[in-house]
């Protein structure tokens, strides 16, 4: 289900002069509201992940800015997916005090899901953070340069499904 929400220009200026990511902000904010237990906020996430995966490669031959930042969005929430089933209380714990995800809280998690699960955890947030980066921001990729990343992130998916059937069963 998609639910479309009209926002006043004035507000939506003003998200855009702060650089915020408006559905993630919206996302974020009703999972707080919800204070739903552990497994199901992680599979909230992985169901994210999975959503924006499918949505970056059906629009990437026709809009690749827009499909990198879905696919960057998709590893951001496999990220948070493991991260909370594998109980990884120091950046949870984090999380819940500042209300939010950082970038910071993000890379760390990172690290440490690479000692856990393994080098594939850090080559997709690195290729998710290019495309972010220099696909989304920067505008300089075009469809081939974010194609060839999404191998690394599905890859990235597929083991964290594998991992949260493993942990919240």
């Amino acid at each position: 289900m998609s639910i479309i929400i009209e926002i006043p220009e004035s507000i939506a200026s003003k998200i855009a002069e702060l650089g915020l990511d408006i559905e993630r902000e919206i996302i974020e904010y009703i999972i707080r509201k919800l204070n739903l237990d552990p497994n199901t906020e992680a599979k909230l996430h992985m169901d994210l992940a999975k959503r924006f995966l499918s949505e970056g490669r059906k629009i990437v031959e026709k809009d690749p800015i827009q499909a990198a930042e879905k696919l960057y969005k998709a590893t951001e929430e496999a990220i948070k997916a493991l991260t909370i089933a594998l109980n990884i209380d120091e950046i949870t714990s984090k999380v819940s005090n500042q209300g939010r995800w950082t970038i910071t809280d993000l890379e760390k998690a990172v690290r440490i899901l690479k000692k856990r699960i393994g080098k594939v955890v850090m080559e997709a947030w690195d290729s998710a953070w290019y495309l972010h980066i220099l696909g989304f921001h920067e505008a300089k990729l075009d469809s081939e340069g974010v194609e060839e990343r999404i191998d690394t992130i599905e890859t990235l998916i597929e083991i964290s499904q594998k991992e949260l059937a493993k942990h919240l069963s």
